[in-house]
């Protein structure tokens, strides 16, 4: 099934578009807002949390402006399922996972792993894997680990490279992708 806009024009088609000029344009923005910029008057975001077993499903920008409420919602969507604490999420982070989910064209909506961790739960994984960074992006709202069951840990990876607009880990072993707006950087297997 095909999206239409009020042109007319597919969604689909739109996206592959973007995405063949994207590839063969090699930009050298730094954000992935960049990729959003033809994607549309939109930008919508769509997860669960098997942890919460909570759904989110939210269109939180449009026309330039980022929707409040719809951004709040993400916050909380994206809280530490452990202390139910939430911190505010950068908008970078969640336009990143945006832009990486439009280039892999499906309509599965991401599994999140983890958004925001408190401290302490970050300090309680450091001290069960040497792999938790102690100045965590995660802690600072801005970094998430997602799934996609339809797609593997490379093909969502490579996608969130792409973007050119933050850290991008690979964990095969553990099947998610780590993204974040931090400075551009990738590690992982």
């Amino acid at each position: 099934m095909t999206e239409r806009n009020h042109a007319g024009v597919s969604r689909r088609a739109i996206l592959r578009a973007f995405a063949a000029t994207a590839i063969t344009a090699a930009p050298t923005f730094g954000k992935a807002a960049g990729f959003l910029r033809g994607a549309g008057d939109i930008r919508r975001i769509h997860m669960t949390s098997p942890r919460s077993g909570e759904s989110i499903d939210t269109i939180y920008w449009i026309e330039g402006e980022y929707i409040r409420d719809a951004v709040k919602e993400i916050t909380y969507f994206m809280r530490d399922w452990r202390t139910d604490q939430t911190h505010n999420i950068d908008t970078r982070t969640i336009d990143i996972m945006t832009a990486a989910h439009n280039l892999l064209d499906v309509s599965e909506p991401y599994m999140l792993l983890s958004g925001y961790r408190s401290p302490e739960t970050n300090a309680m994984l450091r001290r069960r894997s040497r792999g938790v960074a102690k100045k965590s992006r995660h802690i600072q709202g801005q970094a998430a680990d997602l799934r996609l069951g339809s797609r593997s840990v490379n093909q969502v990876y490579r996608a969130a490279l792409a973007c050119h607009g933050g850290g991008v880990g690979r964990y095969s072993r553990s099947d998610f992708v780590h993204m974040d707006c931090g400075p551009v950087r990738s590690w992982g297997s």
